[in-house]
């Protein structure tokens, strides 16, 4: 018996509205505060906490208050603020996307520190005047740990907490008074990507007073670009490849995105018959640069950040072993991009002296361990500030390289010497609020 007109057109509205249903929602335009929202926008109160009913709303238990100027500007007469850093975030897919901030008081004055997931930078202190607004749009990231059907990234236990691997996009804002009035986020499917693989120097440290250089990256990045950072602590060549993070990487790269591959640290400790830098450390390496050619990707070979020890001649001593110069040897052979941020870094700790460079790495005070006694300086993992100064010695980098990426550095992105590093006390960092004394994983 054939279905009546009436019928088929139910079935097909409800099979339209279930496909809709199951189709995430990728576009958002947010009007923050109490007063009129402009058209076309979603008006978004104080009161909006986090949901995944909603999909959206202040996060983690921040909160914020909301001011109307009034005036003819619906969507610059009203914002949301607060004393405290807060957290606004919205559930999204895997992929990468343009967020564009405005910021501004009508009537007052505004001062806004941002970061994005797991403490990426994107803008540091930028202060408006009475009346005045600025708009900002960045190219941000996000992942999942899916691969295929049957494939899944193995995460480790400390990574099921951090930002960068839910399923949604979170930002920080922070400063002596952030004014945000308006948010809005757009998918950015053809913008370029730049995958990170490395350990912990280089991924995006959830807690303070640890960081690294690829979650500084994007503050000096324009709108068209995206870090992926899939690297991780106490990661080897090795053990990337077994958690299956460089399958993931592949399987989401697109020709002429970028593949930054940094290791060597916890390298060193492999011990087996076949391990070792010109053993399995080269092998592997070859692989990941190869593999990412397969995929139309450009590989760029970064070797290990040296370890803050000196000797009694006040030099860097090489503690890293062969391991450099193997990078730098494959780099050659594959005919690669080679950045050498070991040569760069031991520059940087000398031109900071024995005692300077120590402002540059995480300290332990004293009873933080049991039998600590006294404080203590982790020689390998960065502080906001030295993380800080090793993105700018990256970016350097990409200059010589005379990288595609050249064309996406802000315009505001400094020439940098390493023999010359930015003074710690002109240096503004505002810590987020997660803190963690533990040592990330690694050597």
């Amino acid at each position: 018996m054939k279905k009546s007109f009436s019928a088929v057109t139910a079935t097909c509205v409800l099979l339209a509205a279930t496909a809709a249903a199951q189709t995430p929602k990728t576009t958002f335009k947010f009007d923050f505060g109490p007063g009129k929202a402009a058209a076309g926008y979603q008006q978004v109160l104080p009161s909006a906490a986090y949901s995944p009913t909603t999909g959206y709303g202040f996060d983690f238990g921040t909160t914020v208050t909301g001011t109307d100027r009034g005036g003819k500007d619906a969507l610059k007469g009203d914002f949301v603020t607060s004393k405290q850093p807060f957290y606004f975030s919205v559930k999204l897919p895997e992929g990468n996307y343009n967020v564009t901030v405005t910021l501004g008081d009508a009537k007052g004055p505004a001062s806004t520190f941002l970061k994005a997931e797991s403490r990426r930078l994107l803008l540091e202190t930028t202060a408006t005047k009475p009346g005045q607004f600025t708009t900002h749009t960045f190219t941000l990231n996000l992942k999942s740990r899916r691969i295929s059907d049957t494939e899944t990234v193995a995460l480790k236990p400390r990574e099921l907490r951090k930002l960068d691997w839910d399923d949604r996009l979170t930002l920080e804002f922070d400063g002596a008074n952030p004014c945000l009035a308006a948010l809005e986020i757009t998918p950015a499917p053809t913008a370029t990507t730049v995958f990170l693989a490395g350990n912990s120097t280089v991924v995006n440290q959830d807690d303070e007073p640890w960081a690294a250089w690829g979650q500084m990256l994007p503050r000096f990045l324009k709108p068209g670009v995206a870090v992926a950072n899939h690297a991780e602590s106490g990661l080897t060549l090795g053990s990337f490849l077994g958690s299956k993070r460089l399958a993931k990487v592949l399987s989401v790269m697109k020709p002429g995105d970028y593949l930054f591959i940094e290791f060597g640290h916890n390298d060193q400790k492999d011990k087996g018959e076949n391990d070792g830098a010109w053993k399995s450390y080269t092998e592997r390496l070859h692989l990941f640069v190869q593999e990412a050619k397969k995929k139309g990707g450009i590989p760029v070979i970064v070797t290990s950040t040296s370890r803050r020890s000196f000797g009694a001649d006040g030099k860097i001593e090489n503690s890293l072993g062969d391991f450099p110069a193997a990078a730098r040897k494959v780099a050659q052979e594959e005919n690669v991009a080679l950045i050498d941020l070991n040569a760069m870094t031991a520059k940087l700790y000398e031109a900071m002296g024995v005692e300077e460079s120590k402002k540059a790495l995480v300290h332990y005070p004293a009873n933080t361990y049991p039998g600590q006694t006294a404080p203590l300086a982790d020689n390998t993992h960065f502080n906001p500030y030295g993380a800080y100064e090793i993105a700018k010695c990256v970016v350097e980098g990409i200059k010589a390289n005379k990288l595609g990426l050249v064309k996406f550095l802000r315009n505001d992105t400094p020439t940098f010497d390493p023999a010359k590093p930015d003074a710690l006390a002109t240096w503004i960092w505002i810590d987020s609020p997660r803190s963690e004394v533990t040592k990330p994983d690694g050597n």
